[in-house]
């Protein structure tokens, strides 16, 4: 398994996420152009990232926003 650099990651909160402690989710728009949009957990920063094709975001965020 290879590993991929989020050492340059600027991480941002998505809109559609909870204001309040809730359901928080962050992603790295910046690395998007490398073709990958990195997603994490903002309550984890250093657990977990996903790691989405630009075409998965988007489905994800049209998923969430229903």
């Amino acid at each position: 398994m290879s590993r991929f650099d989020l050492s340059d990651a600027q991480w941002e909160k998505s809109s559609y996420s909870s204001q309040q402690e809730g359901q928080c989710v962050e992603f790295a728009r910046n690395l998007a152009t490398s073709g990958i949009v990195p997603v994490r957990d903002s309550k984890t920063p250093t657990g977990p990232v996903l790691l989405l094709t630009p075409a998965a975001w988007n489905d994800f965020v049209a998923f969430t926003a229903r």
